[in-house]
């Protein structure tokens, strides 16, 4: 990959993240614009609910309470998972040839930046997809709590698209070139802004839930090992990809969130402007999470 394609690579990827970040802001601003009403419409439909005969069996009721006992958390990336899940179960109905230009990872590959974001909802091996969708679903809730639906997923995609950038960058910098696929960085992002924002939270591994530890004895066991990945050449992991998403999640909780989050209100203000010029309606920006 020459330094002109890398640095159209690299604009690509931050105009994509920017992207993220303002339709999170827009997004946020119409939930809180239509939450009341919402509200309203539920006591309604609660109501309603009340007065209807039950049946007994009812597997859409079952389910409307399984999806209400959800944390946010856990409903924000139901839709990750449930994405993650048709591209694996894609792969042996879709033409090989399109699943590898556009859901790898590949800096030798003729198509370079979509894949960079495609490429982290793929996985080639049921284990790859249980064991990433696991740790996903379990620091969903913190990461939620603590950003708010709209600012992780933005947060999220920008993540995997850093990750995948790194892997890039280390790639072009070894010539170590090859496909990669995976929501792993993506998920360090997650793992590490968690772990950096509440470092004294304990942690187990799923197996063996009698020995625990720190999160931020964790994070640093994690950074440790995937950077003797990249210097002794392991190459079982992208080891960069996850370097890339860990990095980025640490950087985003101690300054990302300061510098482009609570600046977003111009931007908010803009599209309320708009809205209102062209007949959205009365309304102010809501307030910041």
């Amino acid at each position: 990959m020459t330094s002109s394609v890398m640095s159209q690579v690299a604009l690509t990827s931050g105009q994509f993240s920017g992207s993220s970040f303002g339709v999170a802001a827009i997004w946020q601003y119409e939930s809180l614009k239509s939450r009341v009403q919402s509200y309203f419409e539920e006591l309604q439909a609660d109501w309603l609910e009340k007065l209807r005969p039950q049946k007994r069996g009812d597997v859409r009721k079952e389910i409307n309470q399984w999806w209400n006992s959800l944390t946010e958390g856990q409903k924000t990336v139901a839709g990750i998972i449930v994405a993650n899940v048709l591209v694996f179960c894609a792969w042996p109905l879709v033409p090989l040839p399109i699943m590898l230009r556009y859901f790898t990872s590949n800096p030798a590959s003729s198509a370079q930046c979509v894949p960079m974001l495609l490429s982290t909802f793929s996985h080639m091996s049921p284990f790859h997809l249980a064991a990433n969708m696991y740790v996903l679903w379990s620091f969903s809730s913190s990461a939620v709590s603590m950003l708010g639906r709209e600012q992780f997923l933005a947060v999220y995609l920008s993540a995997a698209v850093a990750s995948s950038f790194s892997s890039y960058l280390w790639k072009t910098a070894t010539g170590r070139y090859g496909p990669s696929v995976g929501a792993s960085g993506a998920i360090m992002a997650v793992l590490a802004l968690v772990c950096t924002k509440m470092p004294e939270a304990k942690l187990a591994i799923i197996f063996l839930p009698m020995f625990t530890f720190t999160a931020a004895n964790a994070l640093k066991a994690i950074v440790a090992m995937d950077t003797a990945g990249l210097l002794l050449g392991w190459r079982f992991f992208d080891h960069a990809a996850h370097l890339g998403g860990a990095l980025f999640g640490i950087w985003y909780i101690l300054f990302g969130h300061e510098l482009i989050w609570k600046n977003r209100e111009p931007f908010v203000k803009l599209w309320h402007d708009l809205r209102t010029r062209s007949g959205g309606g009365p309304g102010g920006p809501g307030g910041a999470v």
